[in-house]
């Protein structure tokens, strides 16, 4: 415990800031700055961190330049000067980066520096450094000493500065000033007043230049500005004979497309590249007029901060680019090499026509092969396949397949096949329910099946789960009919490729005006398969197929009538008859008993809207659902009811989405045989073992023990899955959306809320295929280069050819971005490790802010580590306020479970802020072994908002309507019961609001509201207590723009049976004023004093606009009249006027009786709360500007404070005895004793 006989040193573990410098090391070696620290990074093999070393104290990092090496003395350091803010410094960089090493002292000049160039023609190492105020100085750094110093004539502020030159004689600055011009000057060209006149003066910008770039081979000068654009100057040669370079400099090109401010350009030969806030690096074809030749995109919003391009790019070689965000993100890419990149598409200007050619109209494509061949099926019953630029006609299907027919393809492998080989097959549907069934290696062998007598409306290929690699084909007939059939590939020496065939029952669809199937999945279980299954109607289907419900092997060996109608190559006869021929004389029957259509035992009816579900996919035991409504639904399987854990949802305006597509290494997993008969008889093992403790918890209850034994094993499986919060099924997958946005196709990733692919193809409503490109794993870097075929007014179009090679697609990410705006709240859940084997503890922390999103991320504070585990995208504005409840095995009601928590926990997350929403998430936080760091499982709850709620009202004419604008400012829990979450928010439009949480019914309801602070409530704090006969007694505290502090009884309202007893109070306890202007945070915590039997002493701290810290001391005395409720006696009051010199944003109390403070004056303050006065322990300067938010939790050995604003911080925070404390008198804040006076 702290005392006022300790103090405290505070320590940075990690830290997340924007990354605001980028310089090259040749080829091998990329040093980034972000902050005050400097990191390299090697990038040969696999790219990965090095070093990192703090070398600029409070200073961030804003330039690199390296000394180039010295060839003839064989040292294979590198030198290098980092500069920032006012401060200078050298470094030095051990061979291929593994190691940083401090040269010299941070040397503080009297102004900001912009830019700084080593003089390498000077006799001994010198810098050349430009300041703001339009100046340069030379400074010897080995001393510090400033040998010389020159201003120009024109004293402004400059945005941006280059000095170009190998000495100071020679050298020239070229400066972007405050008033929108380029200035060129020389530090010992012409003089007046002993300052130097601009020689030449370059105007065109209507914005100030934030960056500039000198390429000397060329004479080309980049200038990037305010206004959206990259000018091309060519101004000659700089520096040393050239002085100030041409007479006359021209502007050669303005490249105008960016969509917002750009921030950084660099020039190669043939070259440009430039970055900025709209998040995007674009490269500039110099040789096709100034156009666009490729995006590279990586960054969560905030966009790009630093742009480096290594010198591999000359002579037209290959190198790297790359960019630092202000997410805190860094990402590389390997460029191909050669003087021109491909072109980027865009538009219809570079769409391939294939020149289709076969008869008809083409209605369905498809990718085929290596993704380079193309398959069309057209209105009269043709398939066409498009290879090597011709196509060629491989099936007719002659008038029963005219004008009507429907065309799905999948690749199945040879059973028995060790290699991996296989073939594509291909389904074709009519009106009459025939489905005509061959290879394409084969178009000629063939089959067909019989799916009533009805439409086929749809086909859908599904890989089986089972024995043997086979794929279910579904038809989607007439009256929500589904015929299903087991399809197998064998290779046979005497008859070539065999198919099996083997019919399943059939599934039936619920009755609506759209009943047909649009999408399909299956899910092993223990005892059969699950399917999950959508519909045109937008409904959710979940069916479970039981192993007597399919016969499979039985099937496969159903004798010799069922192989040889089953064969590809029939009789002679048969191959030399058409298509039509063969369907007309009656389908294949292998004369199986059909039994009764199956029923689905969950439905989740209309859930994707009325336009339909697209597509259903697995992914580790997780299924996603896409529909034209335009979200993603991640959904679970719990026995025999399908559940939505969450939605995501894409960007504004895609509402039509097909697809999703993993991104994760490997993407989705084809389905394996893994049960091999020695692991087939160690699970049944298992199973019994695990219906004998499921049966064996049941007790007496007849009705339990009545139950299906296999839905007992299901459960018991899943809540040990759950319990243990290991499943493979935990994490979700990364993956983006595939869809249209207007007349747009495109890919949208929802982590980095950017659009990685877009095509203009029309919009929906068309056959479309698109793939990644070929022989590379599908990443947000890579997605861009793939390609998109489609069909538009009768022509087939693709993308880009479908032979070329990808290009400029090496991406990397060496560390992950994290919020690309500003943090406004941050939320400790608690530490995850090993389950007590490794003694690492990963820290578990939510943060939000203006970018509207959650993530949940966890820290190693030990080794610096950081891991992004999940981000929710389901607020429409900003978000302003956290809270959480930790759940325990106890409090979910498995007591009798032996769960570890130190591995595995579970808590409820609440999120508010702008347009009066608050939503609300079940986590689950647990371990993985394989990736060794902690996963994180989302589950929405519920969601809420204010304007929803004042729609649904009744007479709401009558009453005023809520203003749109409200934002919950903040949020506190009242009651975290396991039935019901009682929250209390402070709302910006002068309302307090208690909300009831109901997690079983998944239910957001607004109980209570009162106006009573008539302006804006800024912060909420709440304390509960206990009295003798069990009775909960809860105080709330509520502070406000005026700086009083109102204090609420809720006793009455805890304590009530029915929400409709529940008395509410209509005016506060009491209102202390404590501040001058606006209460911005409270924070309550048991006081070290314990109380008497009865009563609790509480400490309530306050932060102000006003930069003022107050801590209240309040004894809580309980009474048990007819109110029931708490009386309040405030005995102290201490403040600290000036705690800060900025607005105090946020406080936290890691242990009674000490308190953190932050504000954005950058200072971390520790302070401890005596019997004698509040008392400073500790200050420190952090690096996370405009900082919002505050967290401290104690852990064994000191306690951590996390700190979020422009970025994140991560402090430990040390105490340490001092034995002079004793002699410091009373407390360092100001003191006011109220004893025995009453509030």
């Amino acid at each position: 415990e702290m005392t006022s006989d300790s103090s405290s040193v505070l320590e940075s573990s990690v830290l997340v800031a924007p990354v605001t410098a980028l310089e090259f090391l040749g080829d091998d070696c990329l040093l980034t700055g972000d902050g005050p620290v400097l990191s390299v990074f090697c990038l040969q093999a696999s790219p990965r961190h090095c070093a990192s070393l703090s070398v600029l104290h409070n200073y961030y990092i804003h330039g690199i330049r390296a000394k180039q090496p010295n060839k003839d003395d064989g040292n294979e350091e590198a030198e290098l000067v980092v500069f920032g803010g006012k401060g200078v410094r050298l470094i030095s960089v051990m061979p291929h980066g593994h190691g940083l090493e401090v040269v010299g002292p941070l040397l503080e000049l009297q102004d900001w520096v912009l830019d700084v160039s080593w003089l390498k023609e000077e006799v001994h190492p010198l810098l050349g450094v430009s300041l703001a105020h339009n100046a340069v100085l030379l400074l010897e750094p080995d001393s510090g000493n400033i040998l010389a110093f020159c201003s120009c004539v024109e004293v402004c502020l400059l945005y941006s500065a280059l000095l170009i030159g190998p000495s100071w004689e020679t050298s020239v600055l070229v400066g972007g000033t405050v008033f929108n011009q380029l200035v060129l000057w020389r530090p010992v060209g012409t003089k007046v007043n002993e300052q130097s006149k601009v020689e030449r003066r370059l105007l065109g910008h209507s914005g100030v230049i934030f960056s500039l770039c000198y390429l000397q081979s060329s004479g080309w000068l980049a200038s990037a500005s305010d206004d959206r654009s990259v000018r091309m100057w060519h101004v000659g040669r700089l520096g040393g004979d050239g002085g100030c370079g041409e007479d006359s400099p021209t502007c050669l090109r303005v490249l105008y497309g960016h969509q917002a401010r750009v921030f950084c350009v660099r020039l190669t030969p043939g070259r440009v590249f430039s970055a900025g806030e709209d998040g995007s690096c674009l490269l500039w074809e110099w040789g096709a007029e100034g156009r666009v030749g490729r995006t590279f995109k990586g960054h969560r919003a905030g966009g790009i901060r630093a742009l480096a391009v290594s010198k591999g790019q000359a002579g037209g070689g290959g190198g790297w680019v790359a960019t630092g965000g202000a997410d805190g993100g860094i990402c590389v890419w390997r460029l191909a090499e050669g003087n021109e990149p491909e072109k980027e598409k865009k538009g219809g200007e570079t769409q391939i026509d294939l020149r289709f050619t076969g008869r008809g109209c083409p209605k369905v494509v498809r990718l085929v092969g290596e993704c380079d061949s193309v398959l069309v099926c057209t209105d009269q019953g043709e398939v066409l396949l498009h290879q090597d630029g011709w196509w060629e006609p491989i099936w007719n299907g002659g008038l029963e397949f005219q004008s009507y027919c429907v065309m799905e393809v999948a690749s199945i492998r040879f059973q028995d096949s060790i290699s991996g080989m296989g073939v594509w097959l291909c389904a074709v549907g009519n009106l009459s329910g025939g489905i005509w069934v061959f290879s394409l290696c084969q178009p000629n062998s063939g089959m067909l099946l019989q799916a009533g007598k009805g439409k086929i409306h749809s086909l859908q290929w599904v890989e089986g789960q089972g024995a043997g690699h086979g794929l279910c084909l579904l038809a989607s007939g007439s009256e929500g009919l589904v015929s299903r059939w087991m399809v197998w590939v064998e290779m046979e020496d005497e008859m070539g490729l065999v198919l099996r065939v083997e019919k399943l029952t059939a599934f039936l669809l619920p009755p609506c005006a759209k009943r047909w199937l649009t999408a399909a999945v299956t899910l092993p279980c223990r005892k059969g398969v699950l399917w999950v299954c959508g519909d045109r109607r937008g409904s959710l289907l979940l069916y479970r197929e039981k192993e007597g419900d399919r016969k499979v092997e039985e099937g496969r060996e159903g004798g010799k009538n069922a192989e040889e109608g089953c064969d590809w190559e029939h009789r002679e006869e048969d191959a030399g008859r058409s298509a039509g021929e063969r369907w007309r004389m009656g389908p294949w029957s292998g004369g199986d008993h059909i039994a009764a259509p199956l029923s689905p035992v969950s439905m989740l009816f209309g859930i994707h809207g009325k336009q339909g579900v697209t597509s259903v996919c697995e992914r580790q035991r997780v299924c996603y659902s896409t529909g034209r409504d335009g979200y993603v639904r991640v959904l679970m399987v719990n026995g025999n009811t399908l559940y939505v854990r969450r939605a995501v949802r894409a960007c504004r305006g895609m509402e039509w989405l097909e697809k999703i597509l993993f991104l994760d290494a490997g993407g989705p997993e084809p389905h394996t045989d893994a049960r091999e008969t020695s692991e087939e008889e160690c699970e049944e093992e298992e199973e019994e073992k695990m219906r004998e403790r499921v049966l064996g918890n049941e007790g007496d209850d007849g009705e339990e023990r009545g139950r299906n034994k296999d839905e007992l094993c299901e459960e018991a499986e899943v809540t040990d899955r759950m319990g243990e919060v290991v499943s493979e099924g935990l994490a979700e997958a990364r993956f983006v959306m595939a869809g249209f946005h207007s007349v747009q196709f495109a890919l949208w990733d929802p982590l980095r809320q950017e659009k990685l692919f877009s095509v203009a193809c029309g919009g929906g409503h068309r056959s479309w295929a698109y793939t990644p490109p070929s022989q590379t794993q599908p990443s947000s870097h890579t997605l861009s280069q793939g390609t998109l075929v489609f069909i538009k007014q009768g022509d087939v179009l693709a993308s880009r050819s479908l032979t070329s090679t990808p290009a400029d697609i090496g991406g990397h990410t060496l560390r992950e971005g994290l919020h690309g705006r500003g943090l406004g709240c941050i939320c400790h859940l608690g530490g995850v490790s090993r389950g007590g084997v490794s003694p690492k503890v990963w820290e578990v922390l939510v943060t939000a802010g203006e970018d509207t999103t959650v993530t949940i991320l966890t820290i190693e504070p030990k080794q610096g580590a950081m891991k992004v585990l999940a981000v929710i995208n389901d607020h429409i504005s900003n978000v302003r306020t956290l809270a959480a409840v930790r759940r325990t095995a106890k409090d979910e009601g498995k007591g009798d479970r032996q769960i570890d928590a130190s591995c595995a926990f579970s808590a409820m997350l609440f999120s508010a802020g702008g347009r009066a929403q608050l939503q609300c998430y079940r986590l689950l936080i647990g371990w993985d072994e394989q990736l060794s760091y902690p996963i994180c499982q989302v589950t929405q709850i519920a969601g809420h908002r204010l304007d929803e709620h004042w729609e649904r009202r009744r007479n709401r004419h009558k009453t005023v309507k809520m203003n749109p604008e409200t934002r919950y400012m903040s949020m506190t829990v009242l009651r975290d019961d396991i039935e019901e979450v009682l929250l209390a928010l402070a709302c910006s439009d002068g309302a307090l609001r208690l909300f009831s949480v109901k997690e079983d019914c998944r239910k957001i309801e607004l109980l209570w509201e009162t106006f009573y602070h008539q302006r804006c409530v800024l912060s909420v704090a709440s304390y509960r207590l206990e009295d003798a006969q069990g009775q909960w007694h809860v105080v709330l505290f509520s502070g406000a723009t005026d700086g009083a502090v109102a204090l609420w009884d809720l006793s009455a309202v805890m304590n009530s049976k029915s929400k409709d007893s529940w008395q509410y109070p209509s005016a506060p306890c009491s209102t202390i004023p404590v501040h001058q202007s606006g209460v911005n945070t409270l924070i309550l915590s048991k006081y070290p004093e314990a109380g008497h039997t009865g009563e609790d002493i509480i400490s309530l701290a306050s932060g102000g606009d006003d930069g003022q810290l107050s801590v209240m001391k309040i004894r809580l005395l309980l009474h048990h009249k007819e109110s029931g409720g708490v009386f309040p006696q405030l005995l102290s009051l201490w403040s600290v006027p000036l705690a800060h010199s900025a607005p105090l944003t946020a406080l936290s109390a890691p242990s009674p009786g000490r308190l953190v403070s932050v504000s954005p004056d950058q200072r971390v303050c520790v302070w401890c709360l005596c019997g004698d006065g509040l008392h400073h322990h500790a200050t420190m300067f952090s690096h996370t500007a405009d900082a919002a938010g505050l967290w401290a939790w104690q852990r064994e050995g000191g306690a951590y404070v996390v700190v979020c604003g422009q970025g994140l911080q991560l402090v430990k925070v040390m105490e340490h005895k001092k034995e002079d404390m004793r002699r410091m008198g009373t407390g360092y804040g100001r003191k006011s004793v109220i004893a025995d006076h009453f509030i």
